[in-house]
């Protein structure tokens, strides 16, 4: 059986690199207003929240965000591999994931208007 967890500020806290209030702000701002915002955050500390932000589902568009605001050899300095993926999806346009969307594929039909009849028999 699946246990419940719930997740408390004071845990998120512990590994995000910035306070909460600036996670907050950063979380709130418009995709325009963003830059500007993260700015201000030393380099080194943009690249751990890149991480930070990517690692989570609900926040993972947000984490490439603010790795484009980053440089890629402190990316993967600060990340690594996760560091160096981040930074090269960063420049690339984001497509939405599609996780248990249904594609629909239209279902090809057959025509069967040219068939004749076998042995030119005709009523």
């Amino acid at each position: 059986m699946i246990q419940p967890r719930s997740i408390s500020f004071n845990d998120m806290n512990a590994d995000c690199p910035v306070p909460l209030d600036t996670l907050g702000r950063i979380y709130r701002a418009e995709a325009e207003a963003l830059p500007s915002l993260v700015a201000g955050i030393p380099e080194r500390t943009r690249a751990r929240l890149a991480a930070f932000l990517y690692s989570r589902s609900h926040t993972h568009e947000l984490g490439l965000r603010v790795a484009a605001t980053c440089d890629e050899s402190v990316l993967k300095r600060e990340e690594g591999g996760l560091g160096e993926a981040i930074y090269a999806q960063s420049r690339q346009r984001y497509a939405r994931p599609t996780h248990g969307e249904v594609c629909y594929n239209p279902v090809k039909k057959i025509s069967l208007a040219g068939s004749r009849s076998v042995g030119g028999l005709s009523a």
